[in-house]
């Protein structure tokens, strides 16, 4: 059994005790127990799990897993807390604010010989997957993904960091990217901002990507993507998945685990994550000139 704490006890950090307390039956995730959870507040015991502190967390020899699930800026400094323990990490998207971090994380783990896993829910997600198969074997001319939501609360971080899970779709769907230009549009009166991000396939076809955020807009992903043989301008619908999305990614996580996943699938994932967060790093300093 894999002993495991959760690291911030918001919305995310009670899906994860929710999660490990009942896992999916006859998968991977059976061998999690969770150990207690760490807050900066001071609360109760949580689904009965609880409270313990960081220092206890790390030096507590049952206890082998932490998730993370606290704001995005603090992510870096607890992986690498639980990562120089010798901790396997499974961290909400993104790991880091700049590819350098993410890149120094990675070795660390790699040193420390453990798991270091980035949760990307959105590529569980019916809809993407029913995506995916629409755009498989179409040949891409060019192509906007635009994202608007309401305004982020502190702590999640630049655009380029906070939308990544858009980049990361981008990527999936058509491969490595370059960036070529950059701007953002900020009004702190009206809490308004807005990202555009120029990028090219490897192919040279040009994708455009948007994050948009103001006080009352719907959060929604719009596509535009023209292809030779005819043009997807809205994402297919999808029934919801038997499974929910962070029981799909603890599943993925514990099979890590276990040895269940590939050497092969594990270098893929760690060369997108680096990868798109490369082209964040990237993004977000075209938007500070």
């Amino acid at each position: 059994m894999f002993g495991a704490v959760v690291v911030g006890i918001g919305t995310a950090g009670s899906v994860r005790i929710r999660d490990i307390l009942a896992p999916l039956p006859n998968s991977p995730a059976e061998k999690l127990t969770v150990r207690g959870f760490t807050s900066r507040r001071s609360l109760d015991s949580q689904q009965g799990v609880s409270q313990i502190s960081v220092e206890e967390a790390v030096s507590t020899e049952d206890i082998h897993v932490a998730f993370i699930c606290t704001e995005n800026v603090s992510h870096e400094d607890n992986i690498r807390t639980f990562l120089q323990a010798g901790k396997h990490v499974c961290v909400e998207y993104p790991m880091a604010m700049n590819y350098k971090a993410a890149v120094e994380l990675w070795d660390l783990a790699q040193e420390k010989g453990v798991i270091l896993h980035e949760e990307h829910i959105e590529l569980l997600s019916e809809d993407y997957k029913q995506l995916k198969k629409e755009v498989e074997g179409k040949m891409l001319e060019e192509g906007t993904l635009h994202f608007t939501g309401g305004p982020l609360k502190p702590g999640f971080g630049p655009l380029a960091f906070s939308g990544i899970a858009r980049l990361t779709w981008l990527v999936e769907l058509f491969g490595e990217l370059s960036v070529t230009a950059a701007t953002i549009e900020e009004d702190s009166g009206i809490n308004f901002c807005k990202m555009t991000a120029k990028l090219f396939t490897a192919d040279n076809k040009p994708l455009t990507w948007i994050e948009e955020r103001r006080p009352g807009l719907p959060r929604t992903k719009n596509i535009n993507f023209h292809f030779g043989s005819c043009t997807l301008t809205q994402i297919p619908g999808a029934p919801r998945g038997a499974v929910g999305l962070f029981m799909q990614d603890l599943v993925h996580f514990s099979a890590k685990l276990v040895g269940q996943v590939s050497a092969e699938e594990l270098k893929r994932e760690k060369i997108r994550i680096l990868h798109c967060l490369e082209l964040a790093d990237r993004i977000q300093k075209l938007c500070q000139r």
